[in-house]
């Protein structure tokens, strides 16, 4: 069995656009892998510059247009503010306290 992280890029790149993308589920069955560590490939891939897109709506897919990427880039970044935000209430901290921003004077 070959590596995950390039077996998992040769199969998306045959999964070009939204209309094309495949879930995790049956990514991993194409793969021979678990979900975990598809979704590891993909940060993987990510980290390495690919354009790997990725809704629970589509599944992943490599980025057709700009558009698709920015469309993934809002998504990563609303899951991301989400997660702190409850990091912050689990802390009782206020979000800005936690993300070490400076507080002004008023």
């Amino acid at each position: 069995m070959p590596p995950i992280k390039p077996a998992c890029l040769a199969a998306l790149s045959q999964h070009i656009g939204a209309s094309k993308g495949i879930t995790a589920a049956a990514l991993a069955r194409q793969l021979h892998a678990g979900q975990r560590g598809v979704r590891t490939a993909i940060t993987d891939l990510r980290m390495d510059g690919v354009a790997v897109c990725g809704h629970p709506r589509s599944g992943y897919y490599i980025a057709e247009n700009a558009a698709e990427l920015e469309e993934t880039c809002r998504f990563l970044d609303n899951r991301a503010l989400h997660s702190l935000t409850l990091a912050s209430r689990l802390r009782r901290v206020p979000l800005a306290d936690l993300l070490g921003q400076l507080k002004l004077r008023t």
